[in-house]
């Protein structure tokens, strides 16, 4: 056996059956032990370990044992990991930044490898090590952004992308969205999808809106002032352009009240073919059916309970109430009509509508919107 070569278990079992014959012969441990080439002291701890053992058995108990220690050693790393992501993880790591971040606050905290703290993250490397490149009007789009974020506090990146676009600036929606979800912004939540009933010609599935002028849609919404009292809205709106046309905002209205909100939308945008509305009383007294009747227009009723076959007016309903109503305390009934007036005229020129690509149903010029959208050109 060559001086310093560590042996293996089967040269340990064969050494130790050569000093027990020599031994059995009348020769002494000491010299035994020296022809063999070992100590005494290497003799007597082999065989504590090895005694009794055949070659065969001691090859498996030296397998044994480095199976253990390799057991040993993984259940101490899985340990270690599962102690690393509880100490550095504050919830999922599933931005690349986050975990970019915990792998370096782990390298710090704990002395570990590049390598090792990757792979307790489930970090690529590479992904570790990349150095993102920072445009130079990225603070000007990031202002612009949170700007137009907090003037349209429900307004989407999609929508907030759409603005910036039409004031000017060269972005795409996934550089917005990366820098929305980097700077916290709440995207809104969806709706909930209702199921739909295709009962009666009046639905709005049965009569689709074919161009302007087609089909009107109009509905009532609900609404009060600080001190309680009721306010009452009409909405008026053009299915197929999606404008509203009219927003008449009073304490009572009745079918006299649709027939001038209706005659001053006709002598504004012309006249319809069809108006849609439901199976309110307003909406089926006599004076009014006779009105739209010499007008030129058919009243299509919808199915008694069944809103979402007015789908287009109820959709805008929706958004009146969530960018306007719930956001605004009335005092009075002409702040209501001012504020709610203002509202119909962002709707119709600034805010973009995703059914129609992300444009507003009445487009203004360039520079009547400059005076509202933070300028990429004014910025840089």
């Amino acid at each position: 056996m060559r001086r310093g070569q560590r042996p293996s278990a089967e040269q340990v079992v064969l050494t130790l059956r050569q000093i027990e014959v020599q031994t059995a012969q009348g020769k002494s441990i000491a010299i035994a032990c020296k022809e063999a080439g070992i100590c005494e002291q290497s003799y007597y701890r082999w065989r504590k370990e090895y005694g009794g053992l055949q070659v065969d058995q001691a090859r498996r108990m030296k397998d044994l044992e480095r199976e253990n220690a390799r057991l040993r050693r993984l259940v101490a790393d899985l340990s270690l990991e599962k102690q690393v992501l509880k100490d550095v993880a504050g919830g999922k790591l599933v931005a690349p930044e986050r975990r970019r971040q915990a792998v370096s606050g782990i390298r710090e905290k704990y002395g570990l490898s590049e390598r090792h703290a990757c792979r307790i993250v489930g970090q690529h490397r590479g992904t570790q090590r990349y150095v993102p490149t920072v445009l130079a009007d990225e603070d000007a789009l990031t202002r612009a952004i949170i700007s137009l974020a907090s003037e349209y506090g429900r307004y989407g990146y999609r929508r907030v992308t759409a603005l910036l676009q039409a004031g000017g600036w060269q972005v795409g929606k996934d550089r917005v969205q990366r820098i929305w979800r980097r700077e916290g912004l709440k995207v809104p939540h969806k709706h909930r999808p209702r199921s739909r009933l295709w009962l009666n010609d009046g639905s709005c599935v049965r009569l689709r809106p074919q161009h302007r002028n087609h089909v009107w849609s109009f509905d009532f919404v609900q609404a009060q002032t600080h001190d309680g009292r009721s306010l009452r809205i009409l909405t008026l709106i053009d299915e197929h352009s999606r404008a509203c046309l009219a927003l008449k905002v009073a304490r009572r209205i009745n079918s006299l009240g649709v027939i001038e909100a209706l005659a001053e939308a006709m002598c504004l945008h012309g006249i319809p073919e069809n108006v849609r509305c439901d199976n309110g009383p307003e909406m089926v007294a006599k004076a009014l059916r006779k009105w739209v009747a010499q007008a030129g227009s058919q009243i299509q009723y919808i199915a008694p309970g069944s809103p979402w076959e007015n789908g287009y007016c109820e959709s805008f309903n929706g958004k009146l109430r969530d960018e306007c109503l719930r956001q605004e305390i009335f005092y009075s009934l002409k702040e209501a009509q001012a504020v709610i007036g203002l509202w119909q005229a962002t709707y119709n020129r600034v805010r973009p509508h995703s059914s129609l690509g992300y444009r507003p149903p009445a487009p203004v010029s360039f520079p009547d919107l400059a005076f509202r959208l933070p300028m990429a050109a004014t910025m840089q």
